[in-house]
């Protein structure tokens, strides 16, 4: 009997072993199954990945050699007119009026008027058009008029943000008044500059929600050139500041010309010898500055980018420009070879065009595109989709796309 019991017990501990045997194997083979497809999956993402980033290389190195007209619209030319980009569309104007064009060729709206010098102001799809020395200013998007505004003194300068705020500069001889009118024409600020006190303001600029207000005031102390550069905001954050004020930057022996705002919350100032960068989206404050020791031959930005043009100081380069970010950061120098008459930033890239040629560099330094229209280029803005282009001239508006 306790042979057979012991019998019995072994025979049970082996049939018990070789269960777990058999079920240990089959859990092995489930996890060895499940690592196969997870490795074939991350094999097949490491392709694609692959795939992907050698399209992008592709085509950042991509160079194009000409180009394709893909339409063509004729339009009639009235002389002594200019054109300008706003938005995606054209502003043609000149001293006795004004209209806006699609790509299309349809006349979206058109404005007359007797001004002697006008002064235009854009912000995106939003224009301010202003006589100098004049009283009224037309505010105006792509599709139509948005406010005309009277002023009682003569007007010295405008900005105007993409939402339809305007700002003039308004003589008034002792007193300079710089007044911000809403999209409906009414005064919501009204402040006085002094060169006894805060000085002349030689530039001005509105943020595209027109929240927030930018001016550069110069002026003389102890014998030196100092300029001031001031914030107002609008909104509810400046509401409990005194007139709107909520913040200031002061700088010696320097002149600013030129303020701007990229976007709502980033704004620029160039002077004689140096770039400011401001950033807050309520309090801009100094977030950069970058010293200048060469004089600065013109100055175009985007919601995105600011290129400082300089003459080159290598013999075989006509100019070069300085880019920069919203974040302060320099993005690079880029030589420029022809004698442009405008630049304007794309996504990743800047053209550089004249009536007859063009050059297209990304901001990686490849020279994506350098050679003619083959026609008189009046104007040169981008269309939709990748290189694709709208060429203004003085019969036509071609849709163009690089290849």
């Amino acid at each position: 009997m306790a042979d057979i019991r012991s019998y019995l017990r072994e025979k049970k501990k082996m049939e018990n072993e070789q269960s777990g045997s058999r079920q240990g194997g089959y859990k092995q083979k489930i996890m060895k199954y499940k690592l196969t497809h997870v490795y074939r999956f991350l094999l097949v993402l490491i392709v694609i990945v692959a795939v992907i980033v050698l399209v992008i290389l592709q085509y950042k190195q991509h160079v194009y050699t000409g180009h394709e007209v893909l339409a063509v619209v004729e339009r009639e030319r009235v002389a002594g007119t200019r054109d300008l980009r706003l938005g995606s569309s054209i502003l043609t104007y000149s001293k006795d009026g004004a209209h806006c064009t699609d790509s299309k060729g349809k006349v979206t709206w058109n404005q007359t008027y007797e001004f002697q010098d006008a002064i235009i102001a854009t912000c995106g799809e939003t224009v301010a058009i202003a006589d100098y020395n004049g009283r009224t200013i037309y505010v105006q998007n792509t599709k139509s008029l948005i406010s005309q505004i009277s002023t009682t003194m003569p007007i010295r300068e405008v900005t105007v943000s993409a939402a339809g705020y305007v700002t003039a500069v308004l003589d008034g001889q002792d007193v300079t008044w710089i007044n911000t009118y809403d999209p409906s024409g009414e005064l919501v600020f009204q402040g006085q500059a002094r060169m006894s006190d805060t000085g002349y303001p030689e530039a001005i600029s509105l943020s595209p929600d027109g929240e927030m207000l930018c001016v550069a005031y110069w002026y003389l102390n102890a014998g030196l050139i100092k300029t001031d550069i001031a914030f107002y905001n609008f909104g509810e954050v400046g509401q409990n500041n005194s007139d709107f004020l909520v913040s200031a930057n002061s700088y010696t022996d320097m002149i600013v010309p030129q303020v701007c705002f990229m976007n709502n919350s980033t704004a620029f100032a160039v002077g004689d010898n140096r770039l400011m960068i401001y950033a807050g989206e309520h309090k801009p404050v100094s977030k950069a500055e970058h010293l200048l020791n060469e004089e600065i031959f013109a100055v175009y930005y985007s919601e995105k980018y600011i290129g400082l043009v300089f003459r080159s100081e290598v013999a075989e380069h006509l100019y070069r420009m300085d880019v920069y970010d919203t974040t302060a950061s320099k993005k690079g120098s880029f030589y420029i070879d022809i004698e442009y008459t405008d630049i304007f930033f794309g996504k990743d890239n800047f053209v550089a065009y004249n009536e007859t040629e063009c050059m297209i560099m990304n901001l990686s330094g490849v020279e994506k595109f350098n050679g003619t229209f083959g026609k008189t280029v009046r104007l040169m803005l981008p269309a939709d989709g990748a290189y694709k282009y709208t060429l203004v001239t003085d019969d036509s508006i071609e849709t163009i796309q690089l290849k």
